[in-house]
Formats: C-alpha cells, structure tokens, sequence
C-alpha cells in the first residue's frame, strides 16, 4: 500500500448509514483515528437525523438531505473547535445517526400481578399484557441521557426502561379509573389511548422517546376467580337446577343400563340405582305428573339402610326396596336396619320387608327348544 493510499484512508470523505436492522435506535460512524476532511459529503436519509458531537459536547444535527460539509453548516461545532474564518484542514468529530421511524412489535406486559380493589369481588389482582411502538422524538436528549458513548443502541436495550414505566401508568392508571373487572374487556381501546398518553408525558422529555401507538391486549384474572366465574356463567344458563341434576342421573342410568358388564360390582350397581331414584324423586317432586315415575316416601313412613359391599347406604324408601326385589338386587339375606331396631337383620326376618319377597312374582319354567 502506498502512501498516498493510505493517507486517503485516514480522510473520510462520505458519510452515511445503510440502516439494515428493524430494532436499532442509535448508531456511530465509524470513524476510529480517522479524520473528516474539509468539504465531505453527509448523506442523511429518510427517517434519519444525523448528529456531530465534539469532546463529549453535542453539536450540529442534519435533517434527511444531502450536505457538503463546511463551516456554514456546522455553526456550532465551528464555535467549539474556534473556526472563526473556516477550515481548510481535516478535523476529528464523532457522527451519530438516529433512527427517527418507529420500531413496531414491542411487547409489555405485569411480571407479577396488580392489586386492585374491585367492587363486584373486593380484593383481586390483575395482570395485563399488549404491544407498543417507539421512535426518537428529540435525538440530543436520548443521545445525552441514554446512549452515551455506545457505539449501537437498540430498543432490547430500552425493554426494561419501557416496560417498568408502562407498568407504573396503567397501575396509576386503572386505579384512579376504578372500572371493574368485568367490564374492562369493554374499555380497552379507550384505556389503550389514556395509557399512552399517560407514557408519553414521562418519556418525552426525560428520554426524548415517544410512543406513538399502544394497545392493551388482555387483562386477567387468577385463575381461581375466573373458575368461580365459569361456575356462575354455568348456572346461570342451567337455570333450574333440580331439573339439571335430574336430567343428570336420568342420564347415567341410561348409560349404566347400557353397559352391564362396565365394571360396576352388583351392590355398587345396586348403590347407585337407589340414590339415583331417591335423588330424583326428591328433585323432580311432582314436576312430572303422572307417568310412571316412583312416587315420594308416604310422610311418616319408615326408610331402610342396607349392608352392600360391607358398608351402609340408603337410606330407601319401601317403594324403592320393592324395586330392588324386582331386579333381584336386594335379597331376602341383605342386612337392613331402620330406626328403632336395636341392631342389623337379615330382611327376611323384617315383617314390614319379608311381604316384599312373598310379592315377588316368580318366573315360569323356560319352555321347551325345538
């Protein structure tokens, strides 16, 4: 390399950034050791601001255009270097370029949840998430107050900042509003407009940043609270909830009915027919009117408790016993007690129950095949 080739190196005569990245804020010309000579040429492109600082000083900042750099486009950093009748030699400057577009796709969201004392549930916590645009509003004071000397500053740098401001405005935010918590689905668009403007007036100036667009996208409940609020929703559109559970059981009676060998031990079976039919004929009442539906206990009359698979169910009304006879779940060997005996017996040995089993139709003999 020969002398004059490196001497032209060491003269910077164009300067310019080829912005490339989505997400970068600030960058620096390079420009280590190097001199910019008398006349360069600055290009500044759309959505740009180019800005000379001198020995840590903040000088003359460049619109989008094209310049030929000279004393009567650089007044200030003229002033500071003590060009009082131009320069003809080269000088040493630093150039940052500021990205002035807005860089989309940012999120925010509560790392832990906001108390909020709500009228409909009292005490809960909300949490909330949404996206935000960000774009430099005055490129001295974000060059001053936050970038400093770095060479790239990006908005992953600014998450944290963002966020915790963000987070601190919709807290003061949604607790001056006081709206409730079912209705804030409602209010999004419109609290979206108040929370940006609420981070505008703390950003501008201090940073000179700007969010030019901010949406909440979701504010939610624990998870306990929105069950307890399923469970309302969910009763709600049941309605009459006797009705409900007796549609319930005549459903899983049909099904059990279905699928004899499912499982289910004879006693268990046994168990379950009985308080199916007992819950319903509690539930349904006399809703159905006629038909062939059991009728309630007799007031007054005696309720039975019988032994199954070693442990106490009922208890049973007669009518139900009676059926139990029918299918042959309940037998003439079953244990029953009923208030006022002094211990279990067999059913037989119960005079109100032994006429259930003398009842009971007994089949014919099987006719002949063939």
């Amino acid at each position: 390399m020969g002398i004059f080739d490196k001497l032209r190196q060491e003269l910077i005569d164009i300067i310019e950034w080829v912005d490339d990245s989505r997400h970068t804020l600030v960058w620096r010309f390079p420009r280590y050791q190097n001199e910019i000579k008398n006349g360069a040429q600055l290009i500044v492109r759309p959505g740009q601001v180019a800005v000379f600082v001198h020995r840590g000083q903040i000088a003359d900042a460049f619109e989008p255009g094209h310049y030929t750099l000279t004393t009567d486009n650089l007044p200030l950093l003229s002033t500071i270097m003590g060009w009082k009748y131009g320069f003809n030699s080269p000088f040493r400057s630093e150039v940052y370029f500021v990205s002035t577009r807005q860089i989309s796709d940012l999120k925010w969201g509560t790392p832990n949840p906001i108390m909020l004392r709500d009228e409909d549930f009292g005490p809960v916590r909300l949490r909330a998430f949404g996206t935000y645009t960000l774009k430099a509003l005055d490129p001295k004071v974000l060059l001053k107050e936050l970038v400093g000397t770095d060479q790239e500053f990006n908005s992953d740098e600014l998450a944290e900042l963002m966020r915790g401001i963000i987070i601190s405005a919709f807290a003061d935010m949604i607790g001056e509003q006081k709206v409730a918590a079912l209705d804030l689905a409602a209010r999004y668009r419109e609290m979206s407009v108040d929370l940006q403007k609420a981070v505008n007036e703390r950003i501008d100036d201090e940073y000179g940043l700007e969010v030019p667009a901010l949406f909440i996208l979701n504010v939610s409940l624990p998870e306990a609270v929105e069950k307890a609020l399923d469970t309302r929703s969910s009763m709600g559109i049941i309605g009459d909830m006797g009705k409900y559970q007796a549609y319930q059981f005549g459903t899983a009676m049909t099904e059990a009915a279905g699928n004899p060998g499912g499982g289910m031990g004879e006693g268990l079976g046994m168990g379950m027919g009985f308080a199916m039919a007992n819950r319903m004929a509690g539930a349904m009442g006399g809703a159905t009117g006629g038909g062939t539906a059991a009728p309630p206990p007799v007031p007054g009359g005696a309720t039975w408790h019988v032994v199954m698979n070693g442990q106490s169910a009922g208890p049973f009304a007669p009518q139900q016993l009676e059926s139990g006879v029918a299918t042959g779940e309940f037998k003439k060997d079953s244990l029953v007690w009923s208030s006022g005996m002094d211990g279990w017996k067999k059913a037989s040995e119960v005079p109100q129950l032994a006429q259930l089993f003398s009842a009971a139709p007994t089949p014919p003999p099987v006719p002949p095949q063939g």
